[in-house]
């Protein structure tokens, strides 16, 4: 069996998944044990896996392209907004950045900073009023939007889903679009559906409106993968979700992008999602790149004062404790209570992990004092 990198593709396959042809710079092949889905999905494509891969378990060559060359980039782009009765707003101010190869980069910003704007922009939803983009080393201004969106996967809040389609159909549309015959789409949705911890003999045929919150996020990830895209964007794309939901997708996330390592743009307002989930972060403000860089660059090498206040701010936020959603008087019987001075995002964990309604706590002596509620601790973490 031949590394992924040496796949062959049709000639149609390549034009439509936007593959292109891997150079052989860095490559590593690491010999594996058992089937992965990535094998599944490849469907004569070729997949580049990031740098902390973690799948040479499993059962095939695996080649891990590691990030050199920057695949996105914005080179002093400005966005300006004019109506009748404003001369102009300057949304994006001379922003310049790269992305590497199958790299995570998380835009976070103060409200209206240009984040959105920013990424907008990539995939030609927004025009920029002045600089360049480029996405695969080519200008996007010379690139025909709707060519270009298609080689672009995109996910925003809620999923964006069609509510008149089953969940097959609102991920196979891309691919019913660039002519692929029924039998291949409904291959690919289920492959897709695999890889998104959704079956397709219990989700394919349902609508949206039968979907909880996170499904619904999920399946909008699943139609973003449909055409093999090399970059996703997505548009605080667990920002609408309970904590604890949202907790359970990043790790669904974390999983996913080191099986199919794509290059991800992703915007948030959480500091701490962007710290977990991003390789890089980009912090804007007033339409202005203020920094980018690693969470250890944010927390011992800040820019300037507004970068010191931004994390600051955002960790208070961050260390609520079980304390606060403690509901005091009749202990469950659990093994493993929580701890009054643990975090509440750990309890948080718990209702994820666990098939229950409360989970009892104990002081710093290790006496049960009460209980937590998963209706408790969202209260006090929303």
């Amino acid at each position: 069996m031949r590394a992924f990198s040496e796949c062959p593709a049709s000639p149609s396959t390549m034009r439509s998944s936007g593959a292109t042809t891997l150079l052989p710079t860095s490559l590593v092949t690491l010999r594996a044990t058992t089937l992965s889905t990535m094998e599944r999905l490849r469907n004569g494509c070729r997949f580049r896996l990031g740098p902390r891969e973690t799948l040479a378990s499993k059962g095939l060559p695996i080649t891990v392209r590691r990030r050199l060359d920057p695949v996105i980039q914005l080179d002093q782009v400005t966005k300006v907004f004019t109506s009748s009765s404003h001369s102009g707003v300057k949304a994006v101010d001379e922003v310049s950045f790269t992305v590497g190869e199958a790299e995570t980069l998380c835009i976070i910003g103060t409200s209206g900073s240009g984040k959105t704007t920013c990424m907008k922009m990539i995939n030609r939803l927004l025009e920029p009023t002045s600089g360049d983009i480029q996405v695969g080393g080519e200008s996007i201004s010379s690139l025909d939007p709707i060519l270009l969106r298609r080689r672009i996967g995109y996910v925003i809040q809620k999923g964006g889903l069609l509510p008149h389609l089953t969940v097959a159909k609102n991920i196979g549309l891309l691919c019913k679009l660039e002519g692929w015959t029924s039998n291949r789409i409904q291959e690919r949705v289920s492959q897709l559906l695999e890889l998104v911890n959704m079956p397709a003999k219990d989700y394919a045929h349902r609508y949206p409106s039968e979907l909880s919150g996170g499904q619904q996020q999920r399946v909008g990830v699943a139609r973003a993968l449909a055409l093999d895209p090399n970059y996703i964007l997505m548009d605080e794309p667990f920002g609408a979700l309970d904590p604890i939901t949202r907790e359970g997708l990043h790790e669904e996330f974390l999983r996913l992008k080191q099986e199919v390592g794509k290059t991800i743009v992703m915007v948030t307002h959480d500091l701490q999602e962007a710290f977990k989930l991003g390789d890089r972060i980009a912090l804007m403000d007033c339409g202005k790149l203020v920094q980018i860089g690693t969470e250890s660059d944010f927390h011992q090498n800040p820019a300037n004062q507004f970068v010191k206040n931004f994390v600051k701010n955002h960790e208070s936020n961050d260390q609520a404790k079980v304390q606060r959603a403690v509901i005091p008087g009749a202990c469950p019987d659990q093994d493993e209570p929580l701890q009054v001075d643990e975090p509440l995002a750990k309890a948080a964990r718990v209702f994820l992990q666990q098939d229950v309604s409360e989970w009892p706590v104990v002081d710093e002596e290790g006496r049960r004092i009460g209980k937590v509620t998963k209706e408790s601790v969202l209260r006090h973490l929303c």
